[in-house]
């Protein structure tokens, strides 16, 4: 039997990453430690040129987009296909039973479709980061409840998550921390004066990675790594005291895990998305595709630095909301989005970008946001509160509407 997969975000660097492991992996032959993999769902945004080609290639059973505009379009141009737009869309699709969903859409609008498609028993491979950041607590109680497995999709996350697994017996009182290893993006060795003059396409421009809009700038700003610390505290139980941050250039130590006997293990691999999205695929066992190794005669010198966290705020803010705990981290990630967005359309410089988050994080915390007073053990309507409170305040410094 096919495995049944389905891909929110289609059509973005993950999502199309996803479809391309597919497609290698159902080249194999078939056998138990290699199921084929079925494509139900495919939700996207209105790349009407794309996802016309994925829904060509790969049947889904049912399509969810952006607008209602390219919905109508493709369910006069696919009349048997099941299509469905919008957020209401997405949550609904997501809800359908599958043997696993990739969540590769960015920012909130993963919470609940991801919390759908738990609550209908579906394995999440989770490369959503703001899902965990938000509601971390809710999500992972929620998949344990119901028995169903998250896995990680960051490459640093499946790094983790591959070193615990060969580990020895001990579970978590065997591990002392967790090293989360970061490129340093594109200005790695900027001092604060040089970042204040940053244009978007330079923090568009990663030395390593090839990803979304948002992402590539949460990289620069080093958000994206503090996004990590409080995704990996979930899905590892471990406290913010417990992970630290190494800067590593190369981008071939992925993450490592140090142990309570000294001993570090790492995973290294070559700086392609494929191997982790494969793994999530193919858990518990590892796909057998020919995809280029690491020659590590090849590889030099591989270095690490501690991060600079009084230039790169981004990551200290993304500490301190960690350690806050509650609905810190979502106001964090709610203002992060608003300001980053602010930053692409160019009203804002890129040290603004901290400034308005650490403004909205002061904000929320002496409860002076419109809504989304800080709550220490909230459910999901203090989460989605403290999510609008912070971009309230974001759009109000800046009046935007």
């Amino acid at each position: 039997m096919a495995r049944s997969i389905g891909i929110l975000g289609s059509t973005g660097s993950i999502g199309t990453q996803t479809l391309s492991v597919i497609r290698e992996l159902n080249s194999l032959p078939e056998s138990s430690s290699n199921p084929h993999y079925s494509v139900k769902l495919l939700a996207c945004g209105n790349n009407r040129e794309l996802i016309s080609e994925q829904i060509a290639e790969f049947a889904p059973e049912a399509v969810c987009v952006a607008g209602e505009e390219t919905a109508r379009w493709l369910q006069e141009k696919y009349r048997v296909l099941e299509v469905f737009h919008g957020s209401s869309g997405l949550t609904r699709c997501a809800s359908e039973r599958m043997d696993l969903l990739v969540t590769a859409i960015s920012g909130m609008r993963g919470l609940l479709p991801t919390l759908a498609a738990i609550d209908a028993g579906t394995d999440i491979a989770l490369a959503n980061k703001e899902t965990l950041v938000a509601a971390g607590e809710l999500v992972m109680k929620r998949a344990k409840d119901k028995k169903v497995k998250i896995i990680p999709v960051d490459s640093e996350h499946s790094a983790i998550f591959q070193c615990l697994k060969g580990a020895m017996r001990g579970g978590k009182r065997s591990v002392r921390r967790l090293i989360l290893t970061a490129s340093g993006g594109p200005f790695r060795t900027f001092s604060e004066e040089e970042l204040n003059n940053v244009t978007a396409d330079q923090a568009l421009n990663h030395p390593t990675w090839k990803m979304g809009g948002k992402i590539t700038i949460d990289c620069a700003t080093m958000m994206n790594k503090g996004l990590e610390v409080i995704e990996a505290m979930h899905l590892f139980g471990m406290g913010p005291d417990r992970i630290d941050v190494a800067v590593h250039p190369q981008s071939i130590v992925h993450s490592m895990v140090e142990f309570t006997d000294g001993s570090v293990m790492a995973q290294l691999g070559v700086p392609d998305m494929k191997t982790p999205i494969e793994l999530a695929l193919t858990y518990p066992y590892r796909g057998n595709t020919a995809r280029p190794g690491l020659d590590i005669t090849q590889l030099g010198s591989l270095t690490f630095e501690k991060p600079r966290t009084e230039v790169f705020r981004c990551l200290k803010l993304a500490y301190d909301a960690a350690h806050a705990g509650g609905t810190m981290p979502a106001a964090l990630n709610g203002a992060n989005e608003e300001a980053v967005a602010l930053f692409l359309k160019g009203k804002i410089s890129f040290a603004g970008i901290s400034e308005l988050v650490e403004g909205a994080m002061t904000a929320h915390a002496s409860a002076q946001l419109s809504c989304g007073e800080f709550d220490r053990a909230p459910g999901l309507d203090a989460v989605l509160a403290a999510d609008r409170g912070a971009r309230d305040y974001v759009r109000r410094s800046m009046n935007c509407p």
